[in-house]
């Protein structure tokens, strides 16, 4: 992996930790671009509806990133793509093809994208 795969890679295992620990909202309220959109199972949120969704949602119990990609769109902009494979506590299993946009704003990669396709 280069760098710039790793330190994306890092990030979003990050996010997917504080989602598990209950925190995604406060973890995604910090690192989402001002005008950042969501496309997820339940709809297309904004910033301010993804993490009001992030805060009533249960946590994940386990989770895994598999097949990670990044693909660089420039020297502020690069996309992470992985499929997710997530459980909460009495629920079935989720698997999805994901892929997040990042955009470097003063030297912090901030979510500007991020988008899920379910998959069975």
């Amino acid at each position: 992996m280069d760098s710039l795969q790793v330190e994306l890679t890092t990030l979003e295992e990050r996010g997917w930790q504080a989602l598990s620990e209950g925190t995604g909202a406060e973890f995604y309220d910090a690192f989402l671009t001002d005008d950042a959109i969501m496309v997820l199972p339940i709809g297309v949120l904004d910033r301010s509806a993804a993490v009001a969704a992030m805060r009533d949602a249960p946590p994940w119990t386990t989770y895994a990133l598999s097949d990670v990609q990044v693909v660089s769109l420039g020297d502020k902009t690069a996309m992470l793509v992985y499929k997710a494979t997530a459980q909460r506590e009495g629920q079935p299993e989720y698997r999805a093809l994901m892929s997040t946009t990042y955009e470097r704003i003063e030297d912090e990669w901030l979510v500007k994208l991020h988008q899920q396709t379910p998959i069975e």
